[in-house]
Order: structure tokens, then C-alpha cells, then sequence
């Protein structure tokens, strides 16, 4: 995610100093697409909200591993499964 300020650095330099995308990428290190955006479009911040949560790759086995935790509960601790 870029900042107000490199966005605002990107448009300066092109439109005001007049410098190619391919020296804007040299100079401030962003991609070449990310500069194309910014010129693009009239956004001043840019932002990306993930929205669907991937499952953990734990979610095959978590019913497993609950029953597994479950049946510790009640054991004295030196019955209990430590690894």
C-alpha cells in the first residue's frame, strides 16, 4: 500500500517535472504498474480489504485436534498428551 506522499510525489514528478514512468520507477522504487495507477486514476490512497478469511491449513484436522484436547481435560496431568 503507498502513502498519500509517494502518491503525491508520483504525480509531481511526471506532471510538473515532466519525467517518464521509467525514471519514476528508478527513482522511487515502486512498480511500473503502481505508477500507472497513479497516473490513471484520481485516487489519493489506495487500499485492498480482503474479503473472504482463508482457512488455516489446520481446518482439515481441527475436529481431530478437538477431540484430541477434549479428552485431556479430564486426565491428571501426568496422563495428559504433551506433544
Amino acid at each position: 500500500m503507498k502513502g498519500v506522499d509517494t502518491i503525491a510525489r508520483i504525480r509531481r514528478e511526471h506532471f510538473v517535472r515532466g519525467k517518464s514512468i521509467k525514471e519514476i520507477v528508478r527513482e522511487l522504487h515502486v512498480s511500473r504498474n503502481t505508477v500507472r495507477k497513479v497516473l490513471r486514476t484520481g485516487a489519493t490512497a489506495f487500499s485492498y480489504e480482503r474479503e473472504v478469511q482463508p482457512l488455516p491449513r489446520i481446518g482439515h484436522w481441527r475436529e481431530a485436534l478437538d477431540g484430541l484436547l477434549a479428552g485431556n481435560e479430564g486426565k491428571p496431568a501426568r496422563e495428559r498428551l504433551t506433544h
